[in-house]
């Protein structure tokens, strides 16, 4: 053969065309294989399950509450430009969760029951602390009444906020003390319409929350129950979400906000801040001296925890069932992986407070110790 005959590599074949195509095929496979990092957005919207009071509204009961009234994650995203929009409820747990339906929300604070309805319904969202554990929960009756204590309400009317944390700790209680919600005729009103009715002695008796104690000292009820008197099984759990989307597409935003939270609630949970503490939640919907009374008896790093430890993951889950045999919710959804602990864990970690609230499992017991906790 001669050399004019000799074959000669195709142009599309030469080495150099071979590396840059690799080289092509690789940008474009690490393209498409790599999250892109979302731009910041122009706002934070933050849910509030409770219409709060003032105007700006306001809340207590809960170190979102606390962060709220200050400003806290205001301060914190002021440098990046970045406004943050606090958004309060009348309609509470539901509305918030018609609001994260139609993606209008980045952050909820909420209660458990709506929150199981609407991940039940395929709403995504993830729990990333808790904030408003333990919360009371009271059986008010008008001050003349014969009721004294659970039992007592069989064939009564009963008013409960239906659809909220209210609701199934309500059931919960009547369940444990051999009650079905069938044998009550429990009566949807929210806190407003429950102080109304009391009022007027269109209800036998009523569960609520400490708003109760208004009614107390104005003379139209008694409170004869309390779940921190009972069990803490009666207790109402409260945490803050992310929505899905918003969690994966600005995790270090997720991450500045549970470092607000966390730090405040470490402020708060020294027992030399207890008045601080009360006095400021006074200026939200309830007085200081009835947050007193809520509290008595309970350490402050117990009630502001914001730990997901297994106390609170087996009421999320006992509500899950509990709503599912109410009819509340179609389908079980699952539990577990709702729970997303990297971004307290996290704070924790840089701000050294692992250790410092105490960890409770699934019965009641602290974790580690031997003996039933209420």
């Amino acid at each position: 053969m001669t050399p004019e005959q000799t074959p000669r590599p195709s142009p599309a074949r030469t080495p150099q065309r071979w590396l840059n195509a690799l080289l092509a095929l690789s940008v474009s496979l690490f393209a498409a294989i790599s999250p892109v990092q979302a731009a910041a957005p122009a706002s934070i919207r933050i849910g509030v399950a409770t219409g709060g009071v003032g105007s700006p509204p306001r809340t207590g009961g809960s170190t979102v509450g606390i962060v709220n009234a200050q400003g806290l994650i205001e301060k914190e995203f002021e440098k990046d430009g970045i406004k943050v929009e606090w958004i309060f409820f009348k309609g509470a747990g539901p509305a918030v969760n018609e609001a994260l339906v139609n993606q209008q929300l980045d952050l909820a604070w909420q209660g458990d029951l709506p929150s199981i309805v609407h991940r039940a319904n395929g709403v995504k969202t993830r729990i990333v602390l808790g904030t408003g554990v333990r919360t009371g929960l009271y059986l008010g009756v008008p001050p003349d009444s014969t009721i004294t204590r659970i039992e007592d309400l069989k064939g009564k009317r009963v008013a409960v906020f239906k659809g909220t944390n209210l609701h199934l700790a309500a059931v919960r209680a009547l369940a444990a003390h051999g009650l079905k919600e069938s044998d009550v005729k429990l009566i949807n009103l929210d806190p407003a319409g429950t102080q109304a009715a009391l009022s007027t002695r269109d209800i036998d008796a009523a569960f609520s929350y400490v708003d109760l104690f208004r009614l107390r000292e104005s003379g139209v009820a008694k409170v004869v129950w309390s779940a921190a008197a009972d069990s803490y099984r009666f207790t109402r759990q409260t945490v803050l979400l992310a929505t899905e989307v918003f969690a994966t597409e600005h995790p270090e935003l997720v991450q500045r906000v549970v470092n607000v939270v966390v730090r405040t609630a470490r402020e708060y949970s020294e027992e030399s801040r207890r008045g601080d503490l009360f006095a400021q939640w006074g200026k939200a919907e309830l007085p200081e001296k009835y947050w007193r009374e809520d509290f008595v008896g309970q350490p402050l790093r117990v009630r502001l925890s914001p730990l997901l430890d297994p106390f609170l993951v087996a009421r999320y889950k006992d509500a899950t069932d509990e709503s599912f045999k109410l009819k509340l919710i179609r389908k079980q959804p699952e539990i577990d992986s709702w729970f997303d602990r990297r971004f307290l864990n996290a704070a924790l970690k840089e701000q050294k407070l692992e250790g410092y609230w105490p960890e409770y499992a699934a019965d009641g017991n602290l974790v580690g110790s031997q003996g039933a906790k209420r």
